[in-house]
């Protein structure tokens, strides 16, 4: 997807993809936080062409369903391998390999909380913070990430959208960082609706960016 793209709008395609659905890859809702264009993409992650993926991980790295399993599966056994020399990360950290045989050249994997273990908000807080973190620590351009912990971990999905659309904008605006695109990849019709619930708040301001301007 171009950095050009300036216009917040819904749903136009952004490239075919051969996806598991065999279904086209959209641009839901795009918008600018200051320097950094912001993305809410209906596709597959894995098809991301970014400097890295985030994967929604368990703490011991065990990559076996879900979005962390389909990494697996197409950037290969690398992908594994490295995560079991890391052994273990707790909730709300993250972790950084390789990519594999992806389009991303690294992956970061993102433990986020179980609904019910408690202070599962905090930690989502923490979870996205210290994943924006490491990507401006290493300093990438375009990051790809899913809707951390509303899968198999239960997050109330209108609540994860807040969260992490929250602590993007605050992150961008209160850090220097290399980033110049996030995109949020998303597959559920309804939460893809928050999140552009979220991006319809007054922060999110369509067009170029500021120093575009």
């Amino acid at each position: 997807m171009s950095s050009e793209l300036g216009v917040q709008s819904d749903r136009f395609p952004l490239c075919w993809t051969p996806n598991l659905l065999g279904a086209i890859m959209e641009i839901i809702k795009s918008a600018y936080i200051g320097h950094t264009q912001i993305s809410i993409i209906q596709g597959d992650l894995t098809e991301s062409d970014v400097d890295a993926i985030v994967n929604a991980a368990n703490s011991y790295l065990q990559h076996g369903g879900g979005v962390a399993g389909a990494i697996v599966r197409k950037g290969g056994d690398i992908i594994q391998e490295e995560s079991n020399r890391i052994g273990y990360v707790p909730v709300g950290g993250c972790t950084i390999t390789t990519g594999g045989k992806l389009k991303a050249r690294y992956v970061i994997h993102t433990v986020g909380p179980r609904w019910g273990e408690g202070e599962e908000k905090l930690k989502l807080r923490n979870a996205i913070k210290n994943t924006l973190m490491l990507a401006t620590e290493k300093g990438f351009k375009t990051l790809s990430m899913p809707a951390i912990s509303a899968g198999i971990f239960g997050f109330p999905k209108e609540k994860c959208a807040q969260i992490i659309i929250d602590e993007t904008i605050a992150f961008i605006k209160n850090k220097r960082t290399p980033l110049k695109e996030i995109r949020f990849y998303l597959m559920d019709e309804e939460i893809i609706e928050f999140f552009k619930k979220e991006m319809e708040k007054p922060v999110c301001q369509p067009g170029r960016s500021e120093e575009d301007r």
